[in-house]
């Protein structure tokens, strides 16, 4: 591992060259960019999230073929859709996830906002040190109504060691400080203090390359390792770092 202050250095560069507008042109968060109503921000984030598995590219394609399915109101279609509303959705499929998730999680979106306030009420609640305890307390919430079980497999738990790497990177968008353009700082009872590093293939490989890892999985021991780690560059907004590794990772091959 380079010294502490070499890595921060370094590492703090990789943040500048990727944390600005530029990096929406190839990521999924520029679906949420599309809209300016903290609602239709937050929903269309959380279900872009969701499918952020696979080829970057159809996971954007995707993430738009849902947003038509909504009309673009997102939050308009979640509150007010007719079950007649639900067939356009028939056809819908992202990897594993169907149309029949996709009508589930319409549904408990729908009671996420009549029922508790929204989604940044529910994941404000459960806090301890970091947010994983909120996370696990989300899917609870979440899957409350109906539901099929084979559903539950597109919302990780946090405390059955999953590193949530797609709610942690949502959390990301919503709750870090729209400063370069890039995230959307909508959220303001989280702090970005309490953020987790979205830890996938890509990150994980690079921090351990850099020595900030040390775990073979991606898991949510690994995250916690990492976590720790990146509280020490920087303990007041750690996941900045997500755009250095991610970055190194993906465009640099490092």
């Amino acid at each position: 591992m380079k010294t502490i202050d070499n890595l921060k250095e370094f590492l703090d560069e990789k943040v500048i060259l990727y944390n600005n507008t530029k990096f929406i042109d190839s990521d999924p968060i520029q679906i949420p960019h599309k809209f300016s109503k903290k609602e239709d921000i937050e929903i269309a984030g959380f279900l872009t999230a969701t499918i952020a598995w696979g080829n970057r590219k159809s996971i954007i394609n995707n993430a738009n073929k849902l947003m038509d399915l909504l009309d673009y109101s997102p939050y308009d279609f979640i509150l007010n859709h007719k079950d007649e509303d639900l067939q356009r959705f028939d056809n819908f499929v992202h990897r594993t996830f169907n149309s029949l998730d996709c009508i589930t999680f319409i549904k408990a979106l729908q009671n996420i906002y009549n029922n508790h306030n929204g989604l940044e009420t529910v994941f404000s609640k459960g806090r301890n040190e970091n947010l994983q305890h909120s996370i696990s307390q989300f899917k609870q919430i979440f899957f409350e109504i109906n539901h099929l079980p084979r559903t539950q497999k597109h919302i990780s738990d946090p405390l059955k060691n999953s590193a949530a790497k797609r709610i942690n990177m949502f959390l990301r968008w919503m709750v870090r400080p729209n400063n370069t353009g890039v995230d959307f700082g909508i959220w303001k009872s989280i702090k970005p203090s309490e953020l987790s590093c979205p830890l996938d293939v890509h990150s994980g490989n690079v921090a351990r390359k850099l020595g900030l890892l040390s775990r073979k999985q991606n898991d949510a021991k690994a995250l916690q390792e990492l976590d720790k780690n990146l509280r020490l560059l920087d303990p007041k907004d750690p996941v900045k770092y997500d755009f250095a590794l991610f970055g190194l990772g993906v465009f640099e091959k490092f």
